[in-house]
């Protein structure tokens, strides 16, 4: 009886350890914007740059009622990334993906020109602030 019970909590901790360890996937896919495009539904406005790992710029206006630019560009679809232990980890951006374990890059976060201190879902959109996701090494 104790064999068993001691199988049964083993294979027990191995699940919970491989469900603690897997990321959560938000979103895969992501809608591409032209550079000058108006994008989303909501009294809120702000302003959104993407620079990609070539250097192509794209600014794009952004509308929401969101209240984080996280979820308001998840909700116009221009970013994609999965939950990790420090909250969103952005994969895709207007249809670039970088993954920092495969090569190297990754997507950066800044508010009004400086990095970002807090995450893009976590960060609340304030009025006169203007965003940027760029890709970095």
């Amino acid at each position: 009886m104790k064999k068993i019970l001691t199988v049964l909590l083993i294979m027990t901790m191995a699940v919970c350890a491989a469900a603690c360890g897997k990321k959560e996937v938000v979103s895969t896919e992501t809608t591409v914007y032209e550079d000058g495009a108006v994008i989303g539904e909501g009294n809120t406005v702000f302003d959104l740059t993407i620079v990609n790992a070539e250097q192509k710029e794209v600014n794009v206006e952004v509308h929401t009622d969101e209240e984080t630019v996280g979820a308001a560009l998840m909700d116009c679809g221009i970013l994609a990334g999965e939950d990790g232990p420090y909250g969103l980890y952005i994969k895709t951006v207007n249809g670039d993906t970088y993954d920092y374990e495969e090569d190297g890059k990754y997507w950066a976060f800044y508010i009004n020109g400086e990095y970002g201190m807090t995450g893009v879902d976590v960060t609340t959109i304030a009025e006169g602030d203007y965003y940027a996701l760029k890709a970095e090494e």
